[in-house]
């Protein structure tokens, strides 16, 4: 997979205007599965886990019950 890398150097002084329709516009330029491809990386690094080996979801920690409602 592409290691995708943050440019340091880019920076755009603007309105906030400005500077969202600067992002929807590089946004528009990735199809929805570069996109959750560019989060998924972004987590990892965020994270601290490898993106080839994701930690798995620790279903023990949750519980399911249902809710009594007091109907009067």
């Amino acid at each position: 997979m592409e290691e995708y890398r943050l440019d340091r150097t880019a920076f755009f002084m603007g309105t906030h205007e400005e500077v969202e329709y600067q992002a929807n516009i590089e946004d528009a330029k990735l199809s929805p599965t570069q996109r959750l491809k560019v989060a998924a990386y972004l987590n990892s690094v965020a994270f601290g886990y490898d993106i080839q080996n994701p930690p798995k979801l620790d279903k023990t920690a949750f519980s399911i019950r249902k809710r009594k409602y007091d109907n009067g």
